[in-house]
């Protein structure tokens, strides 16, 4: 006698529907939305908490040092103009720098003390719009070119990690270094770092 003869159709398709019904449930999914600035720490992976912590520290080390002042001191009020550029990923991870360098700029600008100008690649689509504007835009409209701001500083960078692993147990250590360079002279007007440490243990279920 074979299942076929065991089970009815009707059996068979409510077997089905509760398997399906079973599937579903182990897959379910529930999203709930929170503020962006909340703190997440999921994996203990670098996330966006980190990269708005750390770039708010670094900005805040780097004003600390006094060569915005100075600058400011010594150039009438005028804040100095600061160019954001490449923070290189040293880690075994996938980072965002790109977010990194954005949430440095946003840090910067908040402050008040420096001025950020476009990045190169910024700046290639820019002179194309001012170019642009010369020929279509009316006369009392058009940016005029030959009028941007020199960067005098430059701001880069570069993040490093190291991992260790025992069983259930992870330490996850971040490190990111910047310094400040003065671009007229190239000296190296501030060098500084922060660190971040984490552990990660991860729950036993079951027996």
């Amino acid at each position: 006698m074979t299942l076929r003869h065991l089970f009815p159709a009707r059996a068979r398709l409510a077997a089905g529907a509760l398997l399906l019904l079973s599937a579903g449930a182990c897959f379910s999914k529930r999203v709930t939305r929170i503020e962006p600035t909340a703190v997440t720490d999921l994996s203990g992976r670098w996330n966006d908490t980190d990269s708005r912590l750390v770039a708010n520290q670094l900005v805040e080390q780097t004003l600390a040092a006094g060569w915005a002042k100075r600058y400011t001191d010594q150039h009438g009020g005028e804040a100095p103009t600061v160019i954001v550029g490449t923070f290189a990923n040293r880690t075994m991870e996938h980072i965002q720098v790109g977010t990194f360098v954005k949430d440095i700029e946003r840090a910067l600008i908040t402050t008040g003390a420096a001025r950020v100008v476009a990045s190169s690649s910024e700046r290639g689509e820019l002179r194309d719009e001012r170019k642009d504007q010369q020929q279509y835009s009316r006369a009392d409209t058009r940016a005029r070119p030959g009028q941007e701001l020199g960067a005098r500083y430059a701001l880069t960078g570069e993040l490093q990690a190291i991992e260790d692993v025992d069983g259930r147990e992870r330490v996850v250590f971040y490190q990111v270094d910047a310094s400040l360079v003065d671009l007229e002279t190239n000296t190296k007007v501030w060098v500084g770092q922060h660190k971040i440490k984490k552990y990660v243990e991860r729950a036993r279920f079951g027996l």
